[in-house]
């Protein structure tokens, strides 16, 4: 099964009626994780080395995307039987009309990037910015209000687990994880400031990602490595402090979205669990296929995790197998992870508890 068939055997088994008979179209918000290709028109973003392969090696060709085939978006696209989506930039550029729009870029960030001055960013496009491309693409798609409201009412809003590079700009130089931590109240307030104005724009089917377990990327395992072995979870390798703020923004954020399903009940607000499915991915790796570890990349010049941030994909010096391996590179899976059966398990359970209201999700 791929990466959300399981959700949506589960839409077709006793959620579907409740959601909609079909989805005519998806709009998707986020970072590199689910960026289609905006990151490669000049100006979106710094952060562009997707553009070469072995970035996009199951098409035949980069297209943009961090990872060396499709990502989680793509798989969902693909099992509710509609396109793949298109990058904002290039639908906005009038090179292609199709259902539904991509407006991730890669680096991107829940907070405008002005709260980051004096630190380092990849791309001056936040959440906010691709909210005001959404509303831009509205203007214009929409001839009247009814057709625009019967168009969203049958659309599928994706907003991933942005907010990760807001905690990245400032641990990435040396601020320390209490100082991300106490960003967490932020961040989720911006995600759900953006969920608000969504579902004020006629978003009336919404998903919305927590973090994934950052302890267990290889940049963090690179950069903040430990000779105390007590720093590490023991069935994992992953650092246990990062992994404890990733699970305390998803906290905060599964907290807020409570509130906003009684202030929006005529709403679905789905939460999509993406650090409990990896976790299962990174307890056991070697049972689920990935022979070559989940703590390892496909590139990189040796080390413990096969990992150098000088050498990324597609470098001189870099080398290895993606399809036996998790990590691309630092922050990016290949295509088999995202294809990973657990990760559908974990959104089938997140939509049922947002859909029947069985508690916490």
């Amino acid at each position: 099964m791929n990466i959300i068939s399981l959700f949506v055997c589960f839409l077709a088994y006793g959620g579907v009626s409740a959601i909609h008979p079909k989805y005519e179209s998806i709009f998707n918000f986020g970072d590199s994780l689910s960026d289609t290709g905006n990151c490669l028109f000049p100006g979106a973003s710094n952060f562009r080395y997707s553009g070469k392969l072995p970035y996009g090696r199951t098409f035949g060709h980069p297209t943009g995307r961090y990872s060396d085939g499709r990502l989680i978006i793509d798989f969902l696209a693909e099992a509710l039987h509609l396109p793949l989506l298109s990058p904002y930039l290039k639908v906005a550029d009038g090179q292609i009309n199709i259902p539904g729009v991509n407006f991730a870029v890669a680096g991107a960030s829940a907070l405008d990037t002005n709260f980051f001055k004096g630190l380092p960013v990849t791309t001056n496009i936040s959440l906010n910015v691709q909210l005001s491309w959404f509303k831009k693409w509205k203007s214009s798609f929409c001839a009247n209000r009814q057709d625009c409201e019967r168009y969203l009412n049958k659309s599928l809003f994706v907003v991933r687990e942005i907010g990760g590079n807001d905690y990245n700009n400032g641990l990435f130089v040396g601020q320390g994880i209490e100082n991300g931590k106490a960003l967490v109240r932020t961040v989720v307030e911006d995600n759900t400031n953006a969920t608000i104005n969504l579902i004020e724009e006629g978003a009336v089917d919404l998903m919305v990602s927590g973090n994934l377990p950052i302890g267990c990327m290889l940049m963090f395992l690179t950069m903040f490595g430990s000779s105390n072995q007590s720093n590490y979870g023991k069935s994992t390798g992953c650092l246990k402090t990062f992994n404890a703020l990733a699970r305390y923004h998803n906290k905060k954020l599964r907290q807020s979205l409570e509130e906003l399903r009684s202030k929006y009940p005529n709403s679905k607000i789905m939460y999509a669990d993406y650090y409990r499915a990896a976790m299962k991915l990174y307890k056991d790796p070697k049972q689920h296929g990935f022979t070559g570890g989940a703590l390892s990349a496909c590139r990189g010049v040796g080390g413990p995790y096969n990992f150098n941030n000088s050498a990324k994909c597609g470098d001189t010096g870099s080398s290895g197998n993606p399809q036996i391996r998790d990590s691309l590179d630092s922050g990016g899976c290949t295509h088999d992870p995202y294809n990973h059966p657990l990760i559908g398990v974990a959104n089938a359970l997140s939509v049922e508890s947002a859909l029947y209201g069985l508690g916490s999700v």
